[in-house]
């Protein structure tokens, strides 16, 4: 009986050791497609947001993923909201937000309210401040419902707009500030809107200086 359970237990952990050298051999052979696809969908996304642009480089001193929460916590926007990344938008070729020819940032924003638990899109802003534009990069919300914030009329709101931040209403927009919500999703619609108001925060603290203090 004693053999019997030695042989088990050696084929169960050779049978262990092979699942998982065979995993990490998939994973080893998938990542660099899964990491180079991840990394052409932003930048799809940055020339959506920004189609002027002919570069995006570093911001010199900003680190998003420490001083964010620092930046969003005076305006209650820090706790739902992540700011994941942030590159100045440049007309010329360039190797540094030193360049003298930013025009802009690009931001990639996560908000953790979506009704699917989280959701990531790009959102380009000028250097005076007027929100270019959002584009998705992760999103699954409900279809016919959430899912709608991928669509131009609804995106479209948040276009060449310059405001201190957005709210949302269900009565129709009367002002330059105002999102009309999506029918039926207004988890998704408060969740995109204070993503976008954490991107506007966040543009402030940079351009206040606090990313080099």
């Amino acid at each position: 009986m004693n053999k019997s359970l030695l042989k088990d237990a050696l084929a169960l952990t050779l049978i262990t050791l092979v699942a998982g050298c065979l995993l990490g051999f998939v994973q080893m052979i998938t990542e660099k497609p899964i990491a180079q696809q991840e990394e052409k969908t932003k930048q799809e996304a940055y020339r959506q947001v920004f189609p002027d642009a002919k570069s995006f480089v570093a911001v010199e001193n900003a680190n998003p993923q420490k001083d964010a929460k620092k930046a969003l916590k005076a305006d209650g926007l820090d706790k739902n909201n992540e700011i994941v990344e942030i590159l100045a938008v440049s007309s010329e070729p360039a190797t540094s937000s030193a360049n003298p020819n930013v025009i802009g940032y690009v931001m990639t924003i996560t908000n953790h309210e979506a009704y699917d638990g989280e959701l990531t899109f790009t959102m380009g802003i000028t250097s005076e401040g007027e929100v270019t534009g959002i584009a998705f990069t992760s999103i699954s919300e409900t279809a016919g419902l959430g899912m709608k914030a991928q669509e131009d009329d609804f995106r479209n709101q948040f276009q060449n707009k310059k405001v201190d931040a957005f709210a949302y209403t269900k009565s129709g927009a009367s002002a330059d500030n105002e999102i009309d919500a999506l029918s039926g999703a207004t988890i998704t619609t408060n969740a995109v809107t204070n993503g976008v108001n954490a991107g506007i925060s966040y543009y402030r603290y940079v351009m206040g200086g606090g990313s080099n203090e």
